[in-house]
């Protein structure tokens, strides 16, 4: 009876020291049998690109990767991240990642950098592997990776759109005309959309003829320093032969690489649609008639220094008549005082008689 009461009472003692010890160490058991299964490895949808570094011919895009992992332990793990061209499903860049070890409940942050051609859209096939297997995947597409400026064409500074399609950024001026030549004042809009005042521009303008494309003339014209947000005016000179139409193309160069490109139009010798039909009639335009607003000025200003002149003048035949009269009057007086003298000595005899 001894022996069964101490069995009896054994047994109790170690069901009642399992029990406390669950009720202290809640998870102790959890955690071993979460150490002895593999965890859960999974691939956050929305895998994030942003561009690192941009060139001429290619570009340096970062894919921030996030990967949740949920259980006990998994081992070797790794990334491997493809480039594909998503018009040809040409390969054009891979990257494969080590993570390593990864433990309990957490989410794993993996970055990927690949360097592709930069030019058209790109399918992204991300892959996750354990111990050489692979265990998920995902993919994302990036497109217009052409549209991404290089840094040497970066500039905040751009030709201003404004707000009326019917005010160009490039505007011109007839300053002069010669027998066969006209000379345009151009005048070009610059506005700084940055933080920071930009400097080194310059501004190379044009004058394409419209029908052959020839260029008729070019120049090239210093940019002054342009505060942020600010606009700025860039006046150029061009001389092209006269009754042609042109088109004004304006290039924004820093250091010899072209930043931003504008066109607008000079009418010359414009033309309209004749309402009976679709045909088109030549206009008779003489550019003489556009010269500048200061010569136009000083003319109508001498036309009113004239008039002015003529208004003040006497009436009548003026003094050069009035001084002729008088020199007729003292001819002719004096003529007929010699001929008074002449007959005195008769007209005396008739007296006498």
């Amino acid at each position: 009876m001894n022996r069964h009461r101490v069995l009896i009472s054994g047994g109790l003692v170690m069901v009642l020291l399992i029990l406390v010890s669950a009720i202290a160490l809640p998870g102790a058991i959890a955690e071993r049998d979460n150490d002895i299964r593999d965890g859960i490895i999974r691939l956050n949808q929305g895998v994030a690109v942003e561009p690192l570094t941009v060139s001429g011919q290619s570009v340096s895009l970062s894919l921030d990767i996030r990967l949740s992992h949920r259980g006990g332990v998994s081992e070797n793990v790794s990334v491997e991240v493809r480039a594909i061209d998503a018009d040809s499903n040409l390969l054009r860049e891979t990257e494969r990642l080590s993570v390593g070890s990864i433990r309990g409940n957490q989410e794993v942050p993996v970055r990927a950098n690949l360097t592709v051609p930069r030019e058209g859209r790109y399918q992204f096939d991300v892959r996750i592997y354990q111990s050489g297997q692979q265990v998920e995947n995902g993919e994302t597409t990036v497109s217009g990776v052409g549209a991404l400026t290089p840094a040497y064409a970066e500039s905040t500074v751009r030709f201003e759109q404004f707000e009326t399609a019917t005010i160009p950024p490039i505007t011109y001026q007839i300053s002069n005309v010669g027998e066969s030549q006209v000379r345009l004042t151009t005048t070009t809009y610059l506005t700084n959309t940055g933080d920071m005042a930009t400097d080194r521009l310059q501004l190379r303008i044009m004058a394409r003829q419209a029908d052959s494309n020839i260029i008729a003339d070019q120049t090239t014209a210093t940019v002054k320093t342009v505060r942020p947000g600010r606009t700025t005016e860039v006046n150029a000179t061009l001389e092209v032969p006269d009754e042609y139409n042109y088109r004004l193309d304006a290039m924004l160069v820093r250091d010899s690489v072209v930043l931003e490109v504008a066109s607008a139009t000079a009418e010359l010798a414009p033309t309209e649609p004749l309402p009976a039909n679709t045909t088109r009639e030549q206009v008779d335009i003489q550019a003489s008639d556009f010269e500048a607003e200061a010569e136009a000025n000083e003319e109508a200003r001498g036309g009113a220094t004239e008039l002015t002149e003529s208004e003040t003048s006497q009436p009548g035949f003026g003094i050069g008549i009035g001084i002729l009269t008088l020199f007729v009057t003292i001819i002719i007086w004096r003529k007929k005082n010699e001929w008074v003298q002449r007959n005195q000595t008769s007209l005396n005899a008739i007296w006498d008689r």
